[in-house]
């Protein structure tokens, strides 16, 4: 037992110096610290949702991102949170200091992790598949200083007045909980749509340190030495200066940062509720080419290629009444038009952006042939899934999925046997079903894995492929960094509830890119590359892996 006025043993803490010196009640100054808690915590999920977002956009998988983010942003807080134990004895300096640090990195993550992706065209292989070193270094970072607050405020409550630990905490952690509710129906519902990522970061980073450097500098000032003020306003005035340089400068920045990524040619550029949509080309003969947040979705170079091979086979019947399933920019509906007897013809697209682009813009609508002026064509802004589960039962004669690739983590349920059995219910008697399933010749397992999948919703199928020629678009689900890469073919299966026959039309106009011949060819070669054992992707059990 210690006595009294024994010293204290090594290693104890210093006794309570008693209440700070403040300019306020104890009351009011602690509510202004549990604000700054709740502030901070709002930033601080700001940054993390900010850079999985980014991480998804530039690298693809964003479930594979998210948990790079979290994991490794949660392990630093824990390493931050014991590091801070040292600074307990000034917190106030030390929890100013963090929040300046936190403001700068945080802020400028998205700007510094676009221009890594913009510029560094020859990372491009090590960006998109290996260790994601600058993802994990900003998470580290962020995640080591939000970590490190928590000790300090703790302590800066506990100097304004002493109380149990159980209800300091309690106060702390429910502003801070709250603070992280803010912040995280503030991005995707505020920020994101208003400001952009950019922009809306470096708002977040200047909110941050304003609140940060006002609370120690207005409040716990005198538990600083003089100079310790003038090295915080500095820092934090600094900091304030480049995160609103940034700001005015972000536009610039996002322009260079796009050509760089897309090319000099960047007729529009737009991001909509959905995703980031951006047009190249169009103009003075040079192609068209459509992205769709960065992948490379329609190229004018060999669209035509694609499309006649996604439509033209499923088309070989009656085909009164066809579904595309994605497909806004009208592409696929331009070949459907082709064929005589098509009465109705629904397109049913995700992004009203997309739909609206492929009206209104001219090079896009002269390569639809102005599609969405035909009165058979009926578009619906509408997730592809909730529309079938509510489409009528045997409809259509033909179903044509012209999504993005299966392994797209947002794709996935769009390639589950979910999916396929109710775009079965939609077929009518004799219907076929047709599917685009990714390059056959780089990703084998991902293409039969979809193949397994229709057939395991009662479909029999026939898969082939075509070779792409030029641009190869509709690629994968990563993008790298300086070059889009390009796939040698594509692969489709076509389906349905009895045998399936691959063939044209005889009735309609001969395809320019392809033959009868070509495709019994191809279905030979694609049967060749065949991966037995592949097993059924569902809702709960997604199997869309390299």
């Amino acid at each position: 037992m210690i006595e009294p006025h024994a010293p204290a043993p090594p290693g104890s803490p210093p006794p309570w110096p008693g209440p700070a010196p403040l300019p306020v009640r104890p009351g009011t100054g602690r509510f202004l610290v549990l604000a700054c808690v709740f502030v901070c915590a709002a930033c601080g999920l700001v940054y993390e949702l900010e850079l999985v977002a980014l991480a998804s956009y530039l690298i693809g998988d964003s479930v594979t991102q998210a948990s790079v983010v979290l994991s490794v942003m949660v392990f630093a807080m824990g390493i931050g949170s014991l590091a801070a134990k040292k600074l307990r004895w000034h917190a106030a300096a030390g929890f100013g200091a963090i929040e300046a640090t936190l403001a700068l990195v945080g802020g400028c993550s998205a700007m510094a992790l676009y221009a890594v992706f913009a510029w560094t065209g020859g990372w491009g292989g090590l960006w998109a598949s290996g260790p994601r070193w600058l993802l994990v270094a900003f998470s580290l970072a962020i995640g080591l200083l939000i970590g490190a607050e928590v000790p300090l405020l703790m302590e800066l409550i506990q100097r304004i007045r002493r109380q149990d630990a159980g209800g300091a905490v309690a106060d702390l952690f429910a502003a801070d909980y709250v603070g992280a509710l803010v912040g995280g129906l503030a991005f995707p519902f505020l920020l994101l749509p208003l400001l952009g990522q950019l922009t809306g970061v470096l708002i977040t980073g200047t909110v941050n340190a304003f609140a940060g450097g006002a609370l120690v500098l207005g409040l716990f000032r005198r538990d600083l030495t003089r100079r310790a003020r003038w090295l915080l306003l500095i820092a934090n005035v600094a900091v304030l200066g480049l995160l609103a340089s940034a700001a005015v400068l972000v536009d610039d920045f996002e322009r260079a940062a796009r050509e760089a990524v897309y090319g000099k040619d960047v007729r529009v550029a737009v991001q909509t509720g959905t995703q980031e949509v951006v047009l190249t080309g169009g103009t003075h003969g040079r192609p068209l080419d459509l992205f769709l947040d960065g992948r490379l979705r329609v190229s004018g170079r060999d669209e035509r290629r694609y499309h006649e091979a996604l439509v033209h086979p499923a088309m070989n019947g009656s085909h009164a009444r066809v579904l595309i399933l994605g497909g806004g920019d009208g592409l696929a509906a331009r070949e459907v038009l082709e064929h005589s007897g098509v009465r109705r013809v629904d397109i049913v697209e995700l992004d009203a952006g997309v739909v609206r682009l492929a009206r209104t813009d001219p090079a896009l609508a002269r390569l639809n042939d102005h599609v969405y002026d035909d009165l058979r064509v009926h578009e619906t802004t509408q997730d592809a899934f909730r529309w079938l589960r509510v489409a009528p039962p045997g409809a259509f004669d033909v179903v044509i999925c012209d999504l993005p690739d299966p392994g797209i983590t947002a794709s996935t349920k769009l390639y589950s046997q979910e999916f396929y059995g109710l775009a079965r219910r939609a077929l009518a008697p004799g219907g076929r079903l047709v599917v685009h399933a990714g390059p056959v010749a780089s990703r084998p397992r991902v293409f039969w894995t979809a193949d397994a999948t229709v057939r395991s919703a009662g479909l029999r199928t026939v898969p082939y492929r075509v070779g792409g020629r030029d641009s190869g678009f509709a690629a994968g689900p990563d993008r790298a960094s300086g070059a889009f890469r390009a796939p040698r073919d594509w692969g489709f299966i076509l389906a349905g509830v009895g045998v399936q026959r691959l063939g044209l039309d005889p009735g309609a106009p001969r395809p320019r890119t392809l033959t009868a011949t070509g495709l019994a060819a191809d279905a030979r070669a694609v049967g060749r590359t065949r991966v037995t054992g592949m097993r059924a992707s569902t809702l709960v059990d997604p199997r869309y892996a390299d």
